[in-house]
């Protein structure tokens, strides 16, 4: 058996009916030219005859009920796993939309994981229009988190066009890094030299989480100083309880147009991401008159996974940045959030990496404490919202000859937090992934067309227009072409 880490337990610890704790990935593919009206039957046919199922796909919890989840939560090797159940085929009626797609990606998304099996399924929908279909796999957070998703569905696929007979993608074993250590055993002599470990690392680092606290309550006294602090931001009306089902949304966009922005800007590309949410949230509250006074802020998770680390377990840390929504100037809005997101950056920076972890459980421990004793949604929030950006791949993939043409996240809620927006670049594109409350934010929608539209405005206000062809005004030359449409996904419901 393996142990769970205290970050990845507590992700079981919160699990309820109304907030299942798993993530998901949503693939979009083109069927390959020529395809047999077979195609995906026959795939999906090989994905469940597969005989080697790899690590994490292959693990279950050693004890399923709650008590077994919170008090010894560690992993077990399913040796009988039953592929009919986590592989499944659906379709839309034809020809399918975003709409529809994203309808039955909100459903799937809603139902919980089944903690007695492997906590993951797979599910491959055909009937998208436009010769397409998609595959939308989730999976509980304790297993991975954002960064070690991508890669776990990435690991399969090919830059190879051409390439058939391709493996499923949990026949593939993770990548080890030479040297690193194995896995630590569910015994008690390795509980008890983990825990002797941790606390020596505890002793060593205590000065300097110390520090780190006393930092974020001198923000609270002085907000002027710039560094956003947990419980700062207002209760909104993202902010209360939540029940079961879900809203799934969806945009995408050049990542040109963002690094274009970010770099006229002198901010960074997730200072753009930040600002785009905030100014689409502003807008969405103020339409419903419910945009507070005081400034919604952003809890941001950061990667520290080591470079070249092919694990699977959950390996971020936060920051919590302001989202100026109280400031009506857009340019005003995006210094704001520009200098909030830098003194976030600044002071976790200046932990040591070894300290990383603890602080995280720091920063981390009355959100997982207002869940666990029922107070979330009930109390003034630790954030207003989630906003990730996961980098993805840069290279066009295919699967079994079909083109990978986009990939969106699929994320979870909590309560007290019935929005998450979490961003994934491929391919030269960023593609956003809303994933709501489908009873608190029944016009979940709107905010991806505002996104796409605050993203139009930021243009338009620091961008240089673009100059007119000198060719266009003289009788030899050939009218001037018009500037590119942009074209935006279809929101989803």
């Amino acid at each position: 058996m393996k142990r769970l880490g205290t970050l990845d337990a507590s992700w079981l610890a919160v699990e309820s009916e109304d907030t299942p704790m798993h993530v998901g990935n949503l693939q979009i593919f083109s069927l390959p030219e020529g395809a047999p009206e077979t195609f995906l039957r026959d795939m999906i046919t090989r994905m469940k005859e597969t005989g080697d199922v790899a690590p994490p796909w292959c693990y279950k919890l050693a004890w399923s009920g709650f008590l077994g989840r919170v008090l010894a939560p560690a992993w077990k090797t399913d040796k009988d796993i039953d592929l009919d159940y986590h592989v499944r085929h659906s379709a839309l009626p034809r020809p399918g939309g975003e709409r529809e797609l994203g309808i039955l990606v909100s459903r799937l998304h809603s139902n919980p994981l089944d903690f007695a099996r492997p906590l993951w399924e797979c599910h491959v929908i055909e009937g998208l229009e436009n010769n397409r279909f998609a595959l939308y796999t989730k999976m509980h957070h304790s297993m991975i988190d954002g960064i070690s998703g991508v890669r776990l569905m990435q690991r399969v696929l090919t830059t190879d066009p051409d390439k058939k007979d391709m493996p499923p993608p949990w026949s593939v074993r993770p990548e080890r890094r030479r040297g690193s250590k194995t896995d630590s055993e569910a015994s008690v002599p390795a509980a008890f030299s983990q825990a002797m470990d941790a606390l020596k690392l505890q002793a060593d680092m205590a000065p300097r989480l110390w520090q780190a606290g006393n930092r974020l309550v001198h923000s609270v006294r002085h907000p002027e100083d710039g560094l956003t602090a947990p419980f700062t931001g207002p209760v909104s009306k993202i902010n209360h309880r939540v029940t079961g089902q879900r809203r799934f949304a969806t945009q995408h966009y050049q990542l040109e147009r963002i690094k274009a922005l970010s770099q006229v800007s002198g901010g960074s590309l997730n200072d753009i991401v930040l600002y785009l949410c905030g100014t689409a949230l502003r807008r969405f509250l103020l339409e419903q008159d419910e945009l507070p006074d005081t400034p919604l802020t952003a809890g941001i998770p950061v990667n520290i996974r080591p470079a070249g680390d092919q694990g699977t377990g959950t390996q971020i840390s936060f920051i919590i940045a302001s989202l100026a929504t109280d400031e009506p100037d857009p340019l005003t809005r995006l210094q704001n959030i520009k200098t909030s997101s830098r003194r976030a950056k600044e002071h976790l920076q200046k932990l040591p990496k070894s300290a990383l972890t603890q602080y995280t459980m720091l920063l981390m421990s009355p959100y997982i404490l207002q869940l666990m004793s029922g107070l979330g949604g009930r109390m003034r929030p630790v954030f207003n919202v989630t906003i990730s950006n996961v980098p993805g791949p840069q290279r066009t993939l295919y699967y079994e000859g079909a083109r990978l043409e986009a990939m969106y996240p699929v994320s979870l809620i909590t309560h007290g937090g019935a929005l998450n927006i979490t961003c994934l670049s491929y391919a030269g594109s960023l593609n956003f992934g809303y994933t709501g409350c489908r009873d608190t934010l029944p016009s979940m929608q709107k905010l991806a067309v505002y996104t796409g539209e605050a993203l139009d405005e930021l243009e338009s206000l620091i961008l240089p227009p673009p100059s007119k062809p000198e060719a266009a005004t003289k009788k030899t030359g050939t009218a001037a072409k018009p500037r590119a449409s942009r074209k935006k996904a279809a929101p989803k419901e």
